[in-house]
C-alpha cells in the first residue's frame, strides 16, 4: 500500500473526498499526513478527526519561497511518501521543490487545462463564453498549472450559470476524479511516456469523465 501526503491551505474539500474514498475501501492508500501552510486551515481538524497526522508550517515564518519549500520538503520526506497530493494548496512551489518530487506530485485545477491556468477560472470561463468547462488532475511541473494530464471532467456551461453555480457543479466533479487519479497511481496503472500520461489497458483510455447536463 502506497503512502501519500496531502497538502492543503484551507478546508480541503478534495482532501475530504480522498479520505472518504479511503474509508469506503475505494482508495488503497495510507494517508500518512496532511500538511498546511496555514495554521488556521480547517482541514487540519478534519484530518485529525480521521486519525491522520496533521502539521502546519507557516510560510510567513520564512524569509523566502525556497526556505519555506525546504522546510516543507523536510517535513514531507519524514513520511516517505510515494505520492504528494496538492488539494487546495495555495502556494506557488519553487522549481527545486517540484523537481524533488517529479513524477510523484499531482494537483487538481478547476479548469480544462491548458485553458484558464491561474485564479478565478470560473469567472474567466463565463466571460469568455465557453460552452464546456471542467477540472483537471495533472502531474506538477515547474510551469504554473501545467503538466501531463491524468484525468479531466467536463460539464456544460449553462446560459443561467453564475460563477457560484458553475463552481459548485465543477467541485462535485473534482471530488469524483481526484480519488480516481490517486487510485490509478496507487495501483501502478499510470506511466509517463514522452510527457504524456498512459493508462494501463482496460482503464478509461481518454482519461475523461463527462458529467450529465444539470439544469
Amino acid at each position: 500500500m502506497k503512502n501519500i501526503v496531502i497538502l492543503i491551505s484551507g478546508r480541503g474539500s478534495n482532501m475530504e473526498a480522498l479520505i472518504a474514498a479511503r474509508d469506503a475501501g475505494n482508495l488503497p492508500v495510507n494517508i500518512a499526513a496532511v500538511i498546511s501552510n496555514r495554521p488556521d486551515a480547517k482541514g487540519l481538524e478534519t484530518a485529525q478527526r480521521a486519525g491522520i497526522e496533521a502539521h502546519f508550517i507557516d510560510h510567513k515564518a520564512f524569509a523566502g519561497r525556497e526556505a519555506f519549500d525546504g522546510a516543507l520538503a523536510e517535513c514531507i520526506d519524514g513520511f516517505a511518501p510515494d505520492l504528494v497530493v496538492l488539494a487546495g494548496f495555495m502556494r506557488i512551489l519553487s522549481e527545486g521543490f517540484v523537481r524533488h518530487y517529479e513524477g510523484r506530485l499531482i494537483n487538481i485545477h478547476p479548469s480544462l487545462l491548458p485553458s484558464f491556468p491561474g485564479l478565478h477560472t470560473h469567472q474567466r470561463a463565463l466571460e469568455e463564453g465557453v460552452r464546456i468547462h471542467g477540472c483537471t488532475v495533472h502531474f506538477v511541473t515547474p510551469a504554473l498549472d501545467h503538466g501531463p494530464v491524468i484525468i479531466q471532467a467536463a460539464v456544460p456551461v449553462l446560459d443561467d450559470d453564475t460563477e457560484a453555480t458553475l463552481a459548485a457543479r465543477i467541485l462535485t466533479q473534482e471530488h469524483r476524479i481526484y480519488p480516481q487519479a490517486v487510485r490509478w497511481f496507487a495501483e501502478d496503472k499510470l506511466r509517463l511516456e514522452n510527457g504524456r500520461v498512459r493508462l494501463a489497458a482496460g482503464q478509461n483510455d481518454g482519461a475523461a469523465l463527462i458529467a450529465p447536463e444539470v439544469r
